[in-house]
């Protein structure tokens, strides 16, 4: 096992895909502020929390695949080596503990529902890879960090978060068929592409009057980033389906920013700016998948 000074914690980044943890943060904070925001010391809970479980559920990824990636992956850090499984395990698993104890401060309905995104995250950890529906299923777990943050905001949990919940759960899971091509030969099934466009669709519908224009930018900025991630799947033989999934990824902050712009002051705007900026140079040491 090499566990070289330099080597172990690249390693313990590259488990946990911790490149992909601003998207998280900005699902924390579109949540928390469709709900009213406020509350302002619960977000340290709120944001601590789910990057945990978040962490916590990639470390379980990686080792309920440690047989698959030794066939088809032998680079993964424990095929080749680099951590021992029992190591990944612990860390998932306290990880995982830790981030639904954090979830405690911020009330009773948004603990409930850090328990729940906890079992989603094992559930698709352990059967994403036999199981054909696996990428709705890590759709969820994204949907339930939305109504983890929206019961954090002073109004509790509202409508908002869970319409917009399921907006992004459906970009997500669009984006995992994708990712599924990684491991699996095949082309890409050209259907589920189009459940990226659902926060588009939602914010068309969801705003109207002076709210309209604000959607319509975010909504141009998303479409285009969506067309730039996923244009070789129609236009080229040859699909890189890592630069794929790892732009998309990046596009979730575009689908938060799209949840809260129409009604959100324009400093927030930056916020989500600079977690989208955040995400790309973190992808250039840690992948995204």
């Amino acid at each position: 096992m090499n566990l070289t000074a330099n080597g172990l914690p690249r390693t313990l980044l590259v488990l946990g895909r911790v490149s992909n943890l601003p998207t998280v943060w900005t699902n924390c904070l579109a949540g928390w502020w469709l709900s009213g925001g406020g509350n302002y010391w619960k977000l340290p809970f709120l944001l601590l929390g789910a990057s945990a479980l978040y962490v916590g559920g990639m470390y379980l990824n990686d080792a309920f695949d440690e047989e698959f990636d030794r066939q088809r992956r032998p680079e993964r850090p424990i095929p080749s080596g680099k951590i021992a499984p029992h190591f990944v395990w612990g860390i998932g698993l306290a990880l995982l503990v830790l981030g639904v104890l954090l979830c405690f401060p911020c009330g009773w309905v948004a603990w409930l529902a850090s328990l729940i995104l906890a079992g989603c995250i094992l559930l698709y950890d352990f059967s994403h890879k036999f199981l054909t529906a696996s990428p709705w299923l890590i759709g969820i777990c994204r949907f339930w960090v939305y109504i983890l943050a929206g019961a954090t905001g002073v109004n509790g949990l509202t409508g908002y978060p869970i319409f917009c919940g399921v907006a992004l759960a459906l970009y997500v899971a669009g984006l995992s068929y994708v990712a599924k091509r990684e491991t699996f030969r095949g082309s890409i099934p050209h259907w589920p592409l189009l459940s990226l466009a659902a926060p588009i669709v939602l914010a068309m519908v969801m705003n109207i009057g002076e709210y309209r224009l604000k959607a319509i930018w975010i909504s141009l900025a998303l479409a285009l980033w969506i067309i730039r991630s996923i244009w070789t799947v129609f236009a080229t033989a040859e699909i890189m389906a890592g630069r794929i999934v790892a732009n998309l990824l990046a596009g979730i902050v575009f689908v938060d920013w799209l949840a809260v712009a129409p009604d959100s002051p324009k400093w927030f705007g930056f916020i989500f700016l600079a977690m989208l900026g955040l995400t790309k140079w973190m992808q250039k040491f840690v992948p995204a998948t």
